[in-house]
């Protein structure tokens, strides 16, 4: 085999092993370039690709190496350079680990000027000890851990976080500054939104001082810049932070950035937007369930909040894409129940706070909204149910909606049979019994009815709630 080929061998691996959107972004851009007896020679783009495999993936490449070459295979790496970009050779010099050029000077820092006092602005609640990680924000989180674990080499630079609204960028931003400031105190750290670094600006043009404000931000080590998008259509700002830029990264200062959209979306000068491409991007996206109901019970443990799983199921399933609002709800519920002298925090409560975040909350949970969930989970018309059809799917949904309209109301066996087309009450019994043991024995019956009873809970029956 060729190095190509043997390289595709080792991306059938990966590919099954590491989740899709770290196999684009860590896998795809890697070239095999060479294979001599049994060490395979790959192309990374630049150094964070290096660092970052080392750091995360060696077991995974290990793995795939020995399952292509077998036990004696080896990796070597080669760094893309810019001579390469520019049609040049290449470099045939290995892989130069630990290896750190001198950083250049900076021409704007006077000799022998002290540095000044700079205040980091962070709140020290934001860590990564309490951003819950999911499978929506583990790229983004381990990134911006690895930057804050060794911000004067960091690959990652500039780091860009984006995502929607309410999903966790500045938490992540202010946890970055808030370990750096914890493991390097000398090192000076600060947060400023993008509508800041614009009125500071502002402000020094009408003072001439705005190389003063440069200067002054020249001695930051770590630069964390909220809500880049708010460049758009501010072209003094861009001009202004685009040299800064350069010269921090010049200088090997760290930079991370948030956004509410990609790089490539973000309507600013080309020669910024290249730059801001350097590094590393890496999104939020809306978290799972699962995931939604840890950073509630996370936030709730931390305001010493006692909430029933059942409540966090119910407020999760209609807080779906804002961890923000999350929040909120949280802080209405303790408002609420200290208004009403401790009032315990249940479903009734949840539901009153929910009011103010969402436009349907369900009230009941009644046999008709039991069959339009199954019905609707199965993708099957209602009527059917209570149909004299023996469809071996139509009829497992039929016995499903029993058990389930058995378990969360108070209806008679000969209740149940009348709301299914008149079945008599042993037909009902048979079908609870038949569902009861599917679940001991079969895995994806049990999934689906666990997922049900949640939608049931959250009243998805009765509409998709609307988000506000």
């Amino acid at each position: 085999m060729d190095h190509t080929a043997v390289w595709d061998n080792c991306l059938q691996t990966i590919r099954h092993s590491v989740d899709p959107q770290s196999y684009q972004t860590w896998f795809v851009p890697i070239r095999p370039v060479a294979l001599n007896s049994n060490e395979l020679t790959i192309q990374v783009p630049h150094r964070l690709f290096y660092e970052f495999l080392e750091e995360h993936y060696i077991d995974v490449l290990k793995l795939s190496l020995q399952h292509a070459l077998g036990t004696a295979g080896r990796l070597q790496y080669r760094i893309k350079t810019a001579r390469q970009e520019n049609g040049q050779a290449p470099s045939t010099s290995k892989t130069p680990r630990g290896h750190q050029s001198p950083p250049p000077s900076n021409p704007f820092v006077i000799p022998g000027m002290t540095r000044p006092r700079i205040e980091s602005n962070l709140d020290g609640k934001y860590t990564f000890d309490n951003f819950i990680e999911g499978d929506c924000n583990s790229l983004a989180r381990n990134a911006a851990k690895a930057v804050a674990d060794n911000p004067s080499n960091t690959a990652f630079n500039p780091l860009v976080i984006h995502g929607p609204v309410g999903l966790g960028k500045t938490h992540l931003l202010k946890a970055v500054g808030n370990r750096i400031t914890e493991k390097y105190p000398n090192k000076s750290v600060l947060y400023v939104t993008t509508d800041t670094f614009t009125s500071q600006l502002v402000s020094s043009i009408g003072n001439n001082s705005t190389n003063d404000l440069v200067n002054w931000y020249q001695n930051v080590d770590v630069l964390l810049v909220d809500d880049i998008q708010q460049l758009i259509n501010r072209k003094k700002t861009q001009d202004v932070f685009f040299n800064l830029f350069n010269v921090l990264r010049q200088n090997q200062k760290a930079i991370v950035m948030t956004c509410d959209r990609p790089i490539i979306e973000l309507d600013i000068e080309e020669r910024l937007r290249s730059r801001f491409q350097w590094g590393l991007t890496a999104d939020l996206s809306a978290p799972a369930l699962e995931t939604r109901m840890a950073i509630l019970a996370s936030k709730a443990s931390a305001n010493q909040v006692d909430m029933s799983p059942q409540v966090m199921e119910f407020i999760c399933y209609h807080i779906q894409n804002n961890i923000r609002q999350l929040e909120g709800v949280l802080n209405n519920l303790v408002l609420h129940r200290g208004v009403n002298n401790n009032k315990e925090i249940d479903l009734e409560l949840a539901r009153q706070v929910l009011k103010n975040f969402v436009t349907e909350i369900n009230k009941e949970i009644t046999p008709e909204v039991i069959q339009r969930t199954v019905a609707e989970y199965y993708n099957l018309d209602v009527e059917k149910l209570a149909s004299a059809t023996r469809r071996r799917h139509v009829v497992l949904a039929r016995q499903i909606s029993m058990f389930l309209v058995k378990q969360f109301t108070d209806q008679s066996l000969k209740g149940i049979g009348r709301l299914f087309g008149g079945r008599d009450h042993a037909t009902v019994i048979y079908s609870i019994k038949t569902v009861k043991d599917l679940m001991e024995t079969n895995d994806d019956i049990r999934k689906d009815l666990e997922d049900l009873e949640r939608r049931i809970r959250a009243g998805h029956g009765e509409g998709s709630t609307t988000m506000l």
